[in-house]
């Protein structure tokens, strides 16, 4: 049981990650790259609260690496400039689908094989996902398409680095500290391109907080008891977690296709993590 409130609880904060992300950024409340700093730097401050009050501080020096941390800025700049160009739907198919790609060859690479279950799940929740934004999807831009895609492929290798953390927040304090100079030097080349609003940094700054600083240290405490594929397929869900508080916070339409797009999805889920 435990380990289910923690999944849910991680999947839900990427979903409003991306919720969080479309009310800032297609409004005009904030741009790509600022977002991006504010986020980054406002996680690192959460991690570093939270190590403070459970008094361990110190092992942030000693906790993450820089390649988790690479990984880790590579996803959440690419993650933002893309979305300037991407509708939710096809960016989720982009960015979901690149992720269980990428953890599903890294599988098969380390010879880690899915089970038979394990296939079945994975193209039904897949095939899920793609009916739930193909039809109505329309050719998206090359370079946000390109970008997203990245920043899958990124989220993919920072989870797989992950697997091993013994210290959830510790690892994730310590990856988020060693982002800053990368996402302060972004910044800097995209200096010119800010733009702020109150609204566009409280948005920046809960995406940083709870669904980044809190929400990836609890994925990395749950990823100690998820396989590789078992991950990778669980994180389909996020798309339908994200449409579901488009629903809820963004006044967005529930259709049947949306209904039966997660039946498709969360039903394969359940294949993939059932045992024989």
């Amino acid at each position: 049981m435990k380990i289910v409130i923690l999944t849910t609880f991680a999947l839900t904060a990427f979903a409003f990650n991306s919720i969080l992300c479309r009310m800032a950024l297609a409004t005009g409340e904030i741009d790509a790259a600022s977002f991006t700093v504010i986020r980054l730097i406002s996680g690192t401050a959460m991690l570093a609260a939270l190590l403070l009050a459970t008094g361990k501080t110190r092992s942030i020096a000693k906790s993450g690496n820089w390649t988790s941390a690479f990984f880790l800025f590579a996803y959440a700049i690419a993650f933002s400039f893309a979305y300037m160009g991407l509708t939710t739907g096809t960016g989720a198919l982009i960015l979901f689908g690149c992720v269980q790609l990428t953890m599903f060859g890294v599988s098969l690479y380390r010879s880690v094989r899915p089970s038979a279950l394990e296939w079945v799940g994975l193209v039904v929740a897949f095939g899920g996902l793609i009916y739930l934004v193909l039809p109505g999807l329309a050719a998206p831009p090359l370079v946000s398409a390109v970008l997203m895609a990245a920043a899958g492929i990124a989220w993919g290798f920072y989870t797989l680095r992950g697997k091993g953390s013994e210290d959830a927040i510790a690892d994730t304090a310590g990856n988020f500290v060693r982002s800053v100079p990368m996402v302060f030097a972004a910044g800097l080349v995209f200096i010119s391109t800010f733009q702020l609003s109150v609204r566009g940094i409280i948005l920046a700054i809960l995406s940083g907080t709870i669904a980044s600083g809190i929400g990836y240290s609890v994925w990395y405490s749950a990823l100690r008891h998820l396989t590789p594929t078992r991950a990778g397929v669980l994180q389909l869900s996020v798309p339908i977690i994200a449409a579901a508080g488009g629903v809820l916070l963004l006044a967005e339409t529930a259709s049947w296709r949306l209904l039966i797009a997660a039946a498709l999805i969360l039903g394969g889920i359940a294949l993939a993590i059932t045992k024989k």
